[in-house]
């Protein structure tokens, strides 16, 4: 059915349609890695803090962390002492790119329509203070973004090609965009993302068939809180990693409410159980995969 317009789409380098097969990646990390484990909302330096140090006492690997409060909403001293702790761990950091459509003054974005506005930003100021914001983040020696908005990311990619941003920045796009198609991956890919989230609740067959069209990493979520759908998805972890490899495996989030909220030493401590549990998931069912050790030379670890 449809095999035309199949037919042109795989002209164009994308899958036919999803992967009901679902065929075992054999693309990796570079360093020969299936997997990540990534935990995001670490929305203070006292939650990563605890986060790291709970993921030592139980003997697993965090690879990389994600702020999502807005990086203009802490103080210099802050964003400090979370570069400062990632580096001593060898974990990537992602500060969240601060001005966007949320905290902006339409009120459009409080209807249901505005809704799919997302974090997108509104008008070429609020671009140029997002540039200024990933700039304050990059001076102070972070060099992981994360970025909500598919013009402002073509333009970091061009600024870190003419050398204006660090050669060793890396943009990974927020779920937050609100992609989940293969067409979207390879535009999100081709303007410059080293890494893609997508909408939270794709089917293994969909998660497949992204990984066919793009190379970067794909960073899905394996539990979530309440307010964006509080599924908990361990047991197919597994094969998320191997239909979908190389991927930041998503976790900790269940434990909280909600994705904007600062969050506690608590909070860091129980996100780090959570991502213990996935990692037992893998290692049960899919033993062949093998996870990123700390500190590897392609991360993008704070300087």
């Amino acid at each position: 059915m449809f095999d035309k317009t199949r037919e042109f789409l795989v002209k164009l380098g994308l899958p036919a349609g999803d992967a009901f097969d679902l065929p075992t990646s054999e693309k990796r990390f570079p360093d020969g890695a299936h997997f990540r484990i990534e935990v995001p909302t670490m929305n203070t330096a006292v939650a990563v803090k605890a986060l790291l140090e709970e993921a030592e006492r139980l003997g697993i690997t965090i690879n990389r962390v994600d702020e999502t409060y807005g990086s203009f909403r802490h103080t210099v001293e802050e964003l400090k002492e979370y570069i400062a702790i990632c580096k001593h761990y060898g974990v990537e950091l992602n500060l969240s790119t601060g001005p966007r459509a949320a905290y902006d003054t339409s009120a459009t974005r409080m209807s249901e329509q505005g809704r799919v506005i997302a974090y997108r930003l509104r008008g070429q100021e609020q671009i140029v203070r997002a540039i200024e914001d990933i700039k304050r983040i990059a001076d102070l020696g972070c060099r992981g973004a994360l970025v909500y908005d598919e013009g402002l990311l073509w333009v970091l990619n061009e600024m870190r090609k003419a050398g204006e941003l660090p050669k060793n920045m890396r943009f990974k796009n927020s779920a937050h965009n609100g992609q989940g198609n293969p067409t979207s991956f390879k535009l999100l890919q081709d303007l410059g993302a080293d890494s893609i989230n997508p909408v939270r609740d794709l089917s293994l067959p969909m998660l497949a068939a992204l990984r066919q069209a793009v190379d970067v990493p794909l960073d899905l979520h394996t539990d979530n809180p309440p307010g964006s759908g509080g599924f908990i998805r361990v047991y197919e972890a597994p094969e998320m990693v191997r239909v979908a490899a190389p991927v930041y495996l998503k976790t900790g989030n269940s434990v909280i409410a909600g994705h904007g909220q600062l969050t506690t030493a608590q909070n860091g401590i129980d996100m780090a159980r959570q991502a213990s549990i996935v990692i037992e998931m893998v290692k049960k069912y899919y033993p062949e995969a093998v996870q990123s050790k700390a500190g590897q030379p392609d991360m993008h670890i704070p300087e």
